[in-house]
């Protein structure tokens, strides 16, 4: 449904960013939430921070054992591809100004999903439901 379709659509924009999602298995990927980690020698609370002050976007920290290294992208609830493409971008503009080694690119890979047949038969079918 809708929630894996977005769920997708930032794992797609995370590998475009040449960044990692933080989860072993494909197979246990979230819907919910996506946990991205953070290359090494790079705090991911002092990008929440930069992301929060520049762009008065809040984005989860990581916890227990990987506090600090991975950030969360959150794509539950009331939310739609327009609210995901501007999570996306606050994210792509905040690893830019926080000088967070990464391509350019992820919110376009988004986007592509998105609008491509896969993106909209997941849309449908989530509309049907």
């Amino acid at each position: 449904p809708r929630h894996q379709r977005h769920a997708e659509a930032t794992r797609r924009a995370v590998t475009a960013w040449g960044l990692e999602v933080f989860c072993r298995e494909p197979r246990h990927y979230s819907g919910s939430l996506t946990a991205v980690l953070m290359p090494d020698g790079h705090s991911a609370d002092r990008f929440r921070r930069t992301v929060a002050d520049a762009f008065d976007m809040s984005l989860g920290g990581g916890l227990s054992k990987i506090a600090d290294r991975v950030f969360r992208i959150g794509h539950l609830g009331d939310f739609n591809d327009l609210m995901l493409a501007g999570t996306l971008a606050g994210v792509e503009m905040g690893l830019e100004r926080a000088g967070v080694p990464h391509q350019k690119g992820g919110v376009q890979a988004a986007l592509d999903f998105l609008v491509s047949e896969a993106g909209m038969a997941d849309a449908g079918r989530a509309a049907a439901e």
